[in-house]
């Protein structure tokens, strides 16, 4: 069953669907009238398959003596041990990732930066804040419905996230659910927002956490409901290495559980591009720690 923090989207089989894929070989100018009436682009294979899968052994394999993996298998695959690692360990070795070179080339990848300039008609500016994320299988936990520019607000709403893959990573796995047509509902629920905050301070007004949002800053972690209160549907994929999903920052997303019966960890990661000659958002320009409360 498709679950995310307790609650069961497969039951409702009426609110679920597919994203569309896109080929990144097509037009840009076809791809972003795509994106403008989707508010996503699933770029099939726009990356090397094998430089993702690189970067995937080579993550898994710098957490090789916390106990975090299952013994005898290659770090790619990722198979979780089903113990409790070395949680101390386990955090050091993922906030040194975050400030690899290797990674902040991952990041930077040509047809990555080729993308976002010949949309965006410019030089572009990748933020500092990159999120690096693995999930274990039956973390209940997962990622609430929310839409970005709740937490970027202090620059320009024309910032876009890139969510790739890192490796392959089918339902099972628990990959990222948008939630279709919602782009314009998650603008609309920001123009309210921005009138409540009216009154706030200029830090409370830009923050994810103030007396006008949840505490978490998502809008809720109750998926089905959501989809049924829009009359909407929650879209899932199959994602693959070498994929990348872009989104605006308006578009309400989340994450399902992983279940993937191999015991494989979901590795994936998120990153931000923008105009560089738009306002940026200072408070991203620090590398992410998981409590960082942004």
């Amino acid at each position: 069953p498709l679950t995310s923090n307790g609650y069961t989207l497969s039951q409702a089989p009426n609110r679920l669907g597919w994203l569309t894929p896109s080929d990144p070989a097509q037009p840009r100018a076809r791809l972003w009238e795509q994106f403008q009436a989707q508010g996503y682009l699933w770029l099939k294979g726009i990356l090397d398959r094998a430089e993702v899968l690189a970067f995937r052994r080579r993550f898994f394999a710098a957490f090789q003596d916390t106990g975090l993996l299952a013994p005898g298998h290659d770090p790619v695959e990722g198979i979780w041990s089903g113990e409790e690692e070395d949680k101390a360990a386990a955090r050091r070795i993922l906030m040194e990732a975050v400030r690899w070179a290797a990674y902040e080339a991952f990041c930077l990848a040509p047809p990555i930066i080729r993308f976002y300039e010949e949309v965006l008609n410019g030089p572009v500016y990748l933020h500092k804040r990159k999120l690096l994320r693995y999930t274990k299988p039956s973390d209940p936990n997962a990622t609430g419905a929310h839409y970005d520019l709740t937490y970027l607000r202090g620059g320009t709403d024309r910032v876009y996230t890139s969510w790739i893959p890192i490796g392959d990573i089918p339902v099972a796995m628990g990959g990222l659910l948008y939630l279709e047509g919602s782009d314009a509902w998650g603008r609309r629920m920001e123009a309210e927002l921005a009138a409540k905050n009216r009154d706030l301070s200029p830090e409370e007004r830009i923050s994810a956490y103030n007396r006008n949002m949840a505490q978490s800053g998502w809008i809720t972690k109750d998926l089905p409901s959501l989809a049924d209160r829009l009359d909407s549907r929650w879209l899932m994929a199959d994602y693959e290495a070498g994929d990348m999903v872009v989104h605006s920052a308006y578009m309400i997303h989340a994450a399902s559980m992983n279940v993937d019966p191999e015991g494989r960890m979901r590795l994936s990661t998120d990153i931000r591009y923008q105009l560089v000659s738009d306002p940026i958002d200072q408070r991203w320009a620090n590398d992410w720690a998981p409590d960082d409360r942004l």
